[in-house]
């Protein structure tokens, strides 16, 4: 594969939602546009009891940001609209009624953890390793930070954010509550993942959309405060520190 995309598939209820990306399933704007877009309209879709939301490919789930994006940003109006692309898909996310069930096959780094974090539950492989290194190129997880707080608490965060160059493995992010279960290898994640799925389909829709609401008490001010953050990592993205360290991922 090479052509990027975000696709969804629709069987008995459960739409399975999959984005791709040949550099690492990272997340330029126009797919994180459209992420968010499809997760709308499944939101909406009254044949849809619950989601799956995955990428494809085996090592890596999602490396998060394009760097290629982020080394073209010139001023703070874009720098704002590229964070802003995040944001909108955990708004999204978080204000879809179905219930969202990520399926975590490899890596997961920046925007990735947030997207994970983002859904209602969370199963993973063993080589779902997480890592925030937003503050190696002189940013921070500004946008993800409530998701990935709201999940595994202020101290993990804080020690994920801060030791910024290490990658912490499935089972950490197990035990801090990121994932709800992690499974030896990509075809025992499926299994648990669709046996979750038909689970869920058995169940008071009319329920599991209250349950929705519940689950995400007190993030009703997020519209707002996602995009706070976006400015915040609009303006670091332009800072001398900044685009020194991009200047890596330039080719």
């Amino acid at each position: 594969m090479t052509t990027p995309f975000i696709q969804q598939d629709l069987n008995n209820g459960i739409a399975t939602i999959s984005f791709y990306h040949p550099e690492h399933n990272s997340l330029p704007s126009d797919l994180l546009s459209k992420l968010a877009e499809t997760i709308g309209f499944a939101g909406n879709n009254e044949t849809i009891k619950v989601i799956i939301l995955k990428s494809e490919g085996d090592k890596t789930f999602c490396s998060g940001a394009s760097f290629q994006e982020l080394c073209a940003i010139n001023d703070e109006t874009a720098g704002k609209l590229f964070f802003s692309g995040f944001a909108n898909v955990i708004n999204a996310m978080r204000k879809c009624p179905k219930i969202i069930i990520g399926q975590i096959q490899g890596k997961a780094v920046g925007g990735g953890v947030g997207i994970a974090a983002a859904t209602d539950y969370c199963l993973a492989s063993q080589f779902a390793s997480i890592k925030l290194s937003e503050l190696t190129i002189g940013i921070g997880p500004f946008v993800v930070a409530p998701a990935i707080e709201r999940k595994i608490g202020l101290a993990a965060f804080s020690q994920l954010t801060l030791d910024a160059t290490t990658f912490y493995d499935a089972s950490w992010a197990q035990n801090k509550g990121l994932y709800a279960s992690v499974y030896n290898n990509n075809d025992e994640l499926e299994e648990a993942v669709q046996k979750l799925a038909q689970s869920l389909t058995s169940y008071n829709p009319d329920a599991l959309i209250a349950l929705k609401q519940i689950l995400w008490k007190d993030t009703e001010n997020w519209d707002e405060l996602l995009q706070d953050r976006a400015s915040i990592s609009g303006k670091l993205i332009l800072s001398p520190f900044t685009k020194e360290a991009l200047k890596r991922f330039q080719k």
